[in-house]
């Protein structure tokens, strides 16, 4: 199974996007320790977020482009796929807007962040209420 959308061209010598790679593209540097560590916990966070978020009807994450200032929307596994290709190819995936996205199934990193916080807040001050009153 794939974590990521096969290439429908890919080995196909008639590609239509074989003239859009730059040759100079493969010899970008690889991540440094630092950014790889950054891309692995952004990783461990995405799964938190999902599993918190997606039962209550949450299916990715919004993002805005430093590129195009334009939000982009990354389902779950869209996002997972480009970090782990990024992981392995040290740089990222060519990327488009998607088409007709509705807002409103999706949050930013900071909202997933502090809904995750506030989660753990919560059943970190729930155990602690708890404790308290079993010594009472």
């Amino acid at each position: 199974m794939h974590d990521e959308p096969i290439d429908p061209f890919n080995g196909d010598p008639a590609d239509p996007a074989a003239g859009l790679h730059d040759p100079g593209d493969a010899q970008l540097d690889p991540l440094t320790d630092v950014e790889r560590q950054d891309v692995l916990e952004d990783l461990a966070d995405l799964e938190i977020y999902q599993a918190l978020l997606a039962p209550v009807g949450v299916r990715g994450l919004v993002i805005e482009c430093e590129d195009c200032r334009e939000p982009h929307y990354f389902d779950w596994d869209l996002l997972r796929g480009n970090l782990r290709h990024l992981l392995s190819s040290g740089r990222p995936r060519v990327h488009e807007p998607a088409y007709d996205p509705d807002p409103d199934h999706y949050v930013t990193w900071e909202y997933a962040r502090g809904y995750a916080d506030g989660v753990h807040d919560t059943l970190t001050d729930g155990g602690d209420e708890e404790e308290s009153a079993e010594r009472s």
